[in-house]
């Protein structure tokens, strides 16, 4: 038996920057029992972290449970990594998560697969491996209590970040203690041009709780934001210049060709310039908001702009490269490094007259990084090959599916009995910047930064006190 009157919950994290998300969360019965579950195993994707994709930050086959806040890569790209390192319970996602992920899973493994081989290196996992973590999925309704283990209670809450997005809350209970109560929000965003959000209910928010709060963009708030998008677009056009937009598969693809639509209702672009669409996932994503069950609202299943063209293959990109009329391709990855980027970007940044317009975060290593920051008629290598930047590179996060620091501040404040929050999911300066507002700004016991160098141990009172981090 244990010697402690009441459970506790150790909370670690195995990523410090933005991506390869990954929390444990170990449980500490007084009777002696223990329960670990991980929310989310994502990759990692800025340069500095990659070795740690190689690497788990516990045992898989001492994982009792898993749950995934979004199907995002660096969320959710290591899963059948713990499927190969020997986990084999069940994996708790919403509904629409559910019917994503395996597509997710499946692109993933190809590109790691594709990259692999050029490094004559073995992958990451197999397509056995995926196969085994698309058995283990169990399908959460939103807003509906259930238990994955006995003592533990978790609820999904809709999340405006993306189609099938959750803030969970994990519940911990035991005969004749407090609940232990901890809201993880994963990417958080309050609203969604696709579906409806409600907000958080009335009885998660009286709750004495800890939240594990994202902070991407913990340092800016909404009203800094540069609009930019749309005039850049327009201007692109008014010139007969040809514009590359890259995107996210999932959400960031669906939000500019609906953006590009309301362009064209607006009068502010031809509805004659052909639209390029491009990227074998952000296609069958599309196709899905089109034809599957994903909650999306019936007025916006009518999303896609007129003269929308989907490429189909190296010779259907060849010609559209050679034509020099212009026109807008949206393009996949949103980072520019994968995908039909690999091709476009190389071809168009030594064009003149030519827009390369990313419209979400790019992760320091990654080709749109590199981009961004190169000077311009600078030169660039990329894949051995040494061009100069003659085109225009703009960047925005007007469409980003992160709240801002003023939104992360409204959403904690709604939370009468703030015993714990955590910040994670962004630079060390994001963090510690919403941090320290937060403690002038919300009505908390306790605010910390979760990351590798610290493990917080959470009791019904909120947090007991911090320990050196020691992964299990």
């Amino acid at each position: 038996m244990s010697s402690f009157s009441r459970p506790y919950v150790d909370i670690m994290a195995w990523n410090d920057g933005v991506t390869g998300s990954c929390k444990l969360g170990v449980i500490k019965f007084p009777n002696g029992k223990t329960v670990r579950f991980v929310l989310d195993c994502g990759l990692f994707q800025e340069r500095e972290f990659e070795e740690l994709n190689h690497k788990l930050p516990f045992r898989p086959e001492n994982i009792d449970f898993t749950l995934i806040t979004h199907v995002h890569v660096d969320h959710i790209g290591r899963l059948p990594f713990m499927a190969k390192k020997g986990y084999s319970n069940r994996i708790y996602a919403s509904e629409p998560t559910c019917k994503l992920l395996p597509v997710a899973l499946g692109d993933s493994y190809k590109v790691l697969s594709s990259f692999a081989k050029r490094k004559n290196e073995k992958c990451l996992y197999t397509e056995d491996d995926v196969s085994k973590i698309n058995s283990l999925l169990q399908p959460c309704e939103y807003g509906k209590t259930f238990s994955p283990i006995d003592n533990v209670k978790v609820t999904f809450l809709k999340n405006g970040h993306l189609i099938g997005a959750a803030v969970i809350l994990v519940q911990i209970c035991y005969p004749g203690c407090d609940n232990i109560n901890l809201l993880f929000t994963g990417d958080y965003n309050s609203k969604n041009i696709f579906f409806n959000v409600p907000k958080i209910p009335k009885w998660v928010r009286e709750l004495p709780i800890t939240i594990v709060q994202e902070s991407t963009y913990g340092y800016m708030d909404s009203t800094e934001v540069r609009k930019c998008f749309k005039k850049n677009i327009k201007k692109c056009m008014d010139n007969q210049g040809i514009a590359l937009v890259l995107v996210f598969s999932l959400g960031r693809a669906q939000e500019i060709l609906y953006k590009l639509r309301k362009m064209q209702e607006e009068g502010k672009l031809d509805e004659h310039i052909p639209i390029y669409f491009d990227g074998k996932l952000a296609i069958l994503y599309t196709n899905m908001y089109l034809n599957e069950e994903l909650g999306i609202k019936p007025e916006m299943l009518d999303f896609l702009p007129k003269n929308l063209i989907f490429v189909n293959g190296g010779e259907n990109r060849k010609s559209i490269m050679e034509d020099d009329n212009p026109k807008i391709i949206v393009s996949t990855s949103g980072m520019g490094t994968y995908g039909p980027a690999q091709t476009y970007i190389p071809e168009y940044i030594a064009r003149k007259n030519t827009l390369i317009h990313f419209t979400g975060y790019t992760a320091e290593g990654t080709l749109g990084y590199k981009l961004k920051n190169a000077e311009q008629d600078g030169i660039i290598e990329i894949r051995g090959v040494y061009i100069k930047k003659r085109a225009q590179v703009e960047y925005t996060s007007e469409d980003s599916a992160h709240a801002k620091a003023d939104q992360i501040i409204k959403f904690l404040q709604q939370f009468t009995n703030v015993k714990l929050i955590l910040f994670d999911h962004g630079t060390n300066d994001s963090k510690k910047t919403i941090a320290e507002r937060a403690a002038r700004e919300v009505e908390a016991k306790h605010i910390g930064i979760l990351g590798r160098q610290y493990c917080f141990r959470v009791d019904s009172y909120g947090l007991v006190k911090t320990l050196s981090t020691k992964f299990e």
